[in-house]
């Protein structure tokens, strides 16, 4: 038998027939990629299989077939062949409706000939055509037909299976075949309701609706060099008469040939000798530009700055001339003139980390005297610990989400980020499963599965490499740095998941947020004002202090020459008539470093921030969330532990002291007159060296038992405690027992 193979990855696309339709079609859209494994004699449909109600995903996503093990396939195989599909009558049935007492069995082709429905989430579930979901529609809304906003022919508003309704917006209409190519077009990043923009509300309802939208990014990102047309610079000569007898497009730099553009839209035009230019540096507008000054009055006024600024200059044209009203960087509604009257900047006051403990980044040393710092530094701590609480209280109504079943992630400590990159990438993974984690060491082998104490480790050992990835930038207070490869491979989206999966999934406080990336998160990047110390930028901050510490108007200009090229590039070229020009300079330059070369991958990380609602809650309480987010938790002290416990009510403590022999005990360990630390009773107890933003679950308690050692039950976070008669009979057990326990789980 010939086939007609076409090489990739581990498997070959060839034309034979799918074990489980029997049909020979490679129709990637209908039915999924057609794939054929030599060594395993196996080929099959993607769909086909992924829909087929006996098998599972049982390994990892490069064993088998996507996860799904070859002995798997062959089980449902053999299963399949003793059902008869209801459609064609035919073997290999192996899809059936989940329905209560449904016993419809059917391939996948013939299930999408019947209409079907099949969901491309969760448990991948399969109604038949008589218990498929439908849409609700109110009465009126059957009347005539409208636009399907995809393919803009007719739609008829009918409760069928080839028409869609938009979840969110009234008066939208789809094909069902417009909405599927869509989805498989735009992919999860990208598919949205196409009137309102609307993405999670709307990608919800057509997954219910059994439409499939890809894990992946959209098409038009994948395609190579698909924007390389917006690098291409306007080159053709457009004046009435082309002196250059080589044509209008000739272009040579440096020469009376070179093409240079209107300075205002850019879109036009001139050979320098066209136009009588003897330099570069001279600018130029083209007739439509100078036409529209004309008309407005505002021709005259630039001419006169232009000439009294090459008067300034010694009779050199300066390089920043003021780019006209058309130009949008000067428009009335351009983010830097909303900076400048935004009551939100101008009142520093209402920032959402002014009346806190500020970030190293954002620091002022101020000179306070010692009882009045003690007083403050005490007041800002205990705010602090009051956020916190508020913080904690708000994770957990989001928690409320997580369910019973489980998703186990094997995470390798040595390489942290891939192994959790791909368990979170993985088609099982879903932010509302309970997370269990086990670690392998290098060889694969499994380390250690302590439920709670891995995933502690695990989310610590997380939020630990992220803060000193190459996704941000800075010292302490981080903000998102631009890492071309990043953004192609959608890292500050899963950076953003992981965060927020992290803070209910009881990780850590991130803490290294700086106040600017916080703000553009909760307020929006328009909304924002950065300074100086967000530039991590070495040369960017020196080129920024040179402008700022300018102390007259030619040393300005002499610094704006010397980086011209990197002002250009920015869109940050203005005119500088005089030294107080610099201010909007900076601005300008702050603006442009901090927030909008980096736009792509705020944008990004703001949607994975968005996993299990955490952004929004964010944007809901500001104050409370900065305190985890901007914000190293509060180092670990005798108090916060002795507060962090409750004592069990059936323990005698009067009887036995054995409360204050506590209290007594974390005092010494606090002030190091023990071999443990706070952090090692905490892991002892709890599994976790830190104090969960969600706060553990359940709370910690203390048990005072007629026992010889100290008991850690990590599973109810509870501690037991011996009885002795004194306290230092209690301190050397809770040393030997507690030293002895974490070395054992160490080794």
């Amino acid at each position: 038998e010939e086939f007609r193979m076409s090489k990739t990855n581990n498997f070959d696309v060839q034309t034979t027939f799918c074990v489980l339709c029997g049909r020979t079609d490679d129709c990637p859209e209908k039915y999924g990629e057609k794939r054929t494994y030599v060594e395993y004699n196996l080929t099959v449909h993607y769909y086909c299989l992924l829909m087929s109600s006996g098998i599972w995903q049982r390994g990892e996503e490069d064993e088998g077939v996507d996860g799904f093990l070859i002995t798997d396939v062959r089980k449902e195989v053999n299963r399949a062949a003793k059902l008869t599909c209801n459609i064609c009558k035919k073997k290999g049935a192996s899809i059936g409706c989940v329905a209560p007492k449904c016993k419809r069995s059917y391939h996948f082709p013939c299930g999408l000939q019947r209409e079907c429905i099949f969901q491309f989430m969760e448990n991948f579930r399969s109604y038949c055509w008589e218990h498929r979901p439908v849409q609700k529609f109110m009465d009126k809304e059957f009347r005539g037909a409208s636009q399907c906003t995809i393919c803009l022919d007719l739609v008829e508003h009918l409760p069928v299976y080839t028409v869609l309704k938009s979840p969110c917006c009234k008066n939208a209409w789809f094909h069902r075949e417009c909405l599927q190519y869509q989805a498989l077009s735009a992919g999860i990043f990208f598919f949205r309701c196409t009137v309102c923009n609307n993405k999670g509300k709307f990608q919800k309802e057509m997954l219910r609706m059994g439409i499939h939208i890809p894990e992946r990014d959209a098409s038009w990102e994948l395609e190579e060099n698909a924007y390389q047309d917006l690098l291409h610079c306007y080159q053709h000569c457009d004046v009435k008469r082309c002196l250059c007898k080589k044509g209008r497009d000739y272009n040579e730099p440096d020469s009376k040939w070179e093409i240079k553009r209107c300075q205002s839209c850019g879109s036009r035009g001139t050979h320098l000798a066209c136009s009588s230019m003897t330099s570069w540096e001279q600018n130029w507008e083209c007739m439509e530009c100078r036409s529209i000054f004309a008309k407005s009055g505002n021709y005259s006024k630039q001419k006169k700055r232009a000439l009294a600024t090459s008067e300034k200059t010694n009779g050199t044209t300066c390089l920043l001339e003021e780019p006209p009203p058309k130009s949008a960087r000067q428009s009335s509604g351009s983010p830097r003139n909303f900076l400048l009257q935004s009551p939100k900047i101008m009142c520093q006051s209402l920032s959402p980390c002014s009346h806190l403990e500020l970030p190293a980044s954002n620091r002022v040393t101020m000179s306070l005297s010692p009882v009045m710092s003690n007083m403050n530094w005490s007041l800002r701590h205990e705010h602090l610990r009051e956020q916190r609480r508020e913080v904690c209280n708000i994770l957990k109504e989001l928690k409320v989400q997580v369910k019973t079943k489980t998703t186990r992630l094997n995470v390798n400590e040595e390489n942290i980020w891939s192994t959790a990159l791909k368990g979170f990438r993985q088609r099982i993974f879903s932010p509302t499963n309970t997370i269990e984690v086990n670690f392998s060491n290098c060889k694969n082998r499994l380390k250690t599965n302590t439920s709670a104490a891995s995933k502690h480790r695990f989310f610590q050992l997380l939020m630990l490499h992220l803060q000193n990835s190459s996704l941000f930038e800075g010292s302490s207070g981080k903000n998102l740095s631009l890492d071309f490869q990043a953004v192609k491979e959608n890292l500050y989206f899963e950076a953003g998941k992981m965060i927020a999966v992290s803070l209910v999934h009881g990780g850590p406080s991130p803490g290294f947020f700086s106040k600017t990336l916080f703000d553009c998160l909760v307020y929006g990047p328009e909304n924002v004002k950065p300074a100086l110390e967000d530039v991590a930028d070495v040369d960017v901050a020196q080129t920024i202090k040179t402008i700022e510490y300018a102390d007259s108007l030619s040393s300005l200009q002499s610094a704006l020459q010397d980086c011209c090229e990197f002002l250009a590039a920015a869109g940050c070229l203005r005119p500088v008539t005089a030294l107080s020009d610099k201010n909007m300079l900076v601005n300008d330059i702050l603006i442009y470093h901090v927030i909008k070369r980096i736009a792509l991958p705020l944008e990004s990380f703001r949607q994975g921030l968005k996993t299990l609602g955490v952004l929004e809650k964010m944007q809901m309480h500001p104050d409370v969330f900065s305190s985890v987010l901007c914000h190293k938790p509060e180092r670990l002290s005798a108090e916060i532990v002795c507060d962090l416990f409750t004592i069990h009510s059936s323990s005698d403590v009067n009887k036995v002291k054995g409360a204050g022999f506590w209290r007594d005990y974390l005092q010494d360990v606090e002030s190091g007159e023990s071999v443990v630390t706070l952090e090692d009773i905490l892991l002892f107890v709890t599994g976790s060296c830190y104090i969960p933003s969600v706060g553990f679950d359940p709370e910690p308690t203390i048990k005072f038992l007629h026992i010889r050692y100290p008991i850690g039950n990590r599973l109810l976070n509870c501690l037991e405690l011996p009885v002795t008669k004194a306290y230092q009979q209690f301190k050397n057990k809770m040393e030997f027992t507690i030293t002895n326990a974490l070395r054992v789980e160490r080794e």
